[in-house]
């Protein structure tokens, strides 16, 4: 017993010294590079201006000349609102119009007729020839013929503007397009009813240009600080998933979006989109480049946060990493520069591209048999 219980613990020493755990380090190269820090997000792609086509007038679709990807000119005719009623104003307001300006003629002559009597009886009562009393009755159908002749005028430039405005509701029953496009939406069909009392209603969007495109997203309170104007967004879309298209920020807006106590701002990218390969609608994963670097030294963003489990935790006001030297881990301490979360700039430091950096480690175990007893 005495012999098995001596060849045990010989085992357990000789374990302990040649078959403990060593370390395995996970090493990346420093290299050089591009350092780039990115605020991501996702947007929705849009027409920089979309025009919203409404009705001033209700009635009846009478018909419809635009359908959807129509390319619209300045002033052309999109659809038609049955005219009928609105010619029967019209026509209605003309009469009205002719009315008062033959009131009007029978009015003039009247009152040439009172001014010839005025001035007759003016002369006449100087001499006698007729009572004061009929020289003023004269004056008075004189003066009242002078204000209808008045009131006829002003009653004329009312039935004008009357006219004026049935002919205006008569012109909106062609709806027109305002600019040059084209239609990205239709929401008429010939026959509906269109009701313009309380609400324009939308009847057709026109997307002005649809080789300027914009990304409209919205991006954290907390990285709104670091955007600014002009600042190089790069984006992909679901269609074309191998493909990155490349935008400024053109605007920051400064109204706030509160969903779910979440705060976001809208930040605008333009982009061309000269061969129209984005639609509207669609769905943008946008990365803002908000600062980079270019041609410096860097090492992995991982190798800032290892250290050895021998060595003291990582201290951020003293930042170092392990560099194996002979294949031993050796602390250089460094000034790091700008992080994107993949890489860290290193400022300075004792540092040299191609230096092998301890980002992870492993544990390997030697298998060793206990000796046969």
């Amino acid at each position: 017993m005495l012999a098995v219980a001596i060849v045990a613990a010989g085992w357990i020493v000789w374990q302990r010294l040649h078959g403990g755990p060593s370390l395995r380090y996970v090493t990346s190269a420093v290299s050089v590079g591009s350092v780039t820090q990115v605020v991501s997000t996702t947007g929705t792609v849009n027409p920089e201006l979309t025009i919203i086509v409404g009705s001033y007038v209700s009635g009846v679709i009478e018909d419809v000349y635009c359908d959807y990807n129509t390319q619209v000119k300045t002033g052309m005719v999109c659809a038609k609102i049955d005219p009928r009623p609105f010619q029967t104003a019209v026509d209605q307001a003309k009469a009205n119009l002719a009315i008062a300006e033959a009131q009007l003629l029978k009015d003039e002559a009247s009152l040439t007729y009172a001014k010839a009597a005025h001035d007759r009886y003016a002369a006449l009562v100087k001499t006698g020839a007729v009572s004061a009393d009929a020289f003023e009755n004269a004056k008075s159908a004189f003066e009242q013929a002078r204000a209808q002749v008045t009131y006829d005028k002003a009653s004329i430039e009312q039935r004008q503007a009357a006219l004026d405005a049935a002919q205006v509701n008569l012109d909106y029953t062609d709806i027109t397009s305002p600019v040059d496009g084209t239609v990205v939406s239709r929401n008429i069909t010939i026959g509906q009813t269109v009701a313009a009392s309380f609400q324009t209603p939308t009847l057709f969007l026109i997307a002005s240009d649809l080789t300027r495109m914009q990304v409209d997203t919205n991006v954290s309170e907390g990285d709104i600080g670091g955007i600014q104007l002009n600042d190089k967004a790069l984006f992909s879309v679901d269609a074309f998933p191998n493909r990155t298209f490349e935008g400024t920020v053109t605007q920051i807006r400064q109204s706030p979006q509160t969903v779910q106590n979440v705060v976001t701002y809208d930040v605008v990218v333009s982009i061309p989109n000269t061969d129209l390969a984005l639609k509207p609608g669609m769905t943008a994963s946008v990365r803002i480049i908000i600062d980079q670097r270019t041609d410096v030294l860097r090492v992995p963003s991982q190798a800032l946060r290892y250290a050895p489990p021998t060595a003291a935790r990582p201290d951020p006001k003293h930042p170092r990493i392990w560099i194996l030297r002979d294949n031993q881990p050796v602390a250089v301490e460094i000034v790091p520069g700008l992080n994107d979360d993949d890489f860290v700039e290193v400022r300075s430091g004792d540092v040299k591209p191609g230096d092998q950096v301890a980002v992870a480690d492993q544990p390997t175990t030697a298998a060793v048999r206990p000796p046969r007893l």
